[in-house]
């Protein structure tokens, strides 16, 4: 039996849009530990906070005129947390 390698999983950024996650296994978890399904994939998920379908992305960054400029952070600079999770 052959083994399969495990893709890593990417998150990118997208320039005024959602984060888009692909790549290997993952799963999405809500508060109440509840596993998410998308029907997509790679999946999308809302950083505007407009979608209609949190957490998944619905293209509202478009209606709503999200500006999504970030930097580039590292972690444990100003730019956010350091933690892992």
């Amino acid at each position: 039996m052959s083994r399969i390698e495990a893709r890593p999983v990417r998150i990118r950024v997208r320039a005024n849009g959602p984060y888009v996650i692909e790549g290997g296994e993952m799963e999405i978890v809500d508060p109440e530990g509840r596993v998410l399904i998308s029907e997509r994939l790679p999946v999308a998920l809302c950083r505007c906070g407009a979608s209609a379908r949190k957490p998944f992305c619905d293209g509202a960054h478009a209606r709503v005129g999200f500006d999504g400029t970030c930097g580039t952070a590292t972690p444990g600079s100003s730019g956010g947390p350091s933690r892992r999770g």
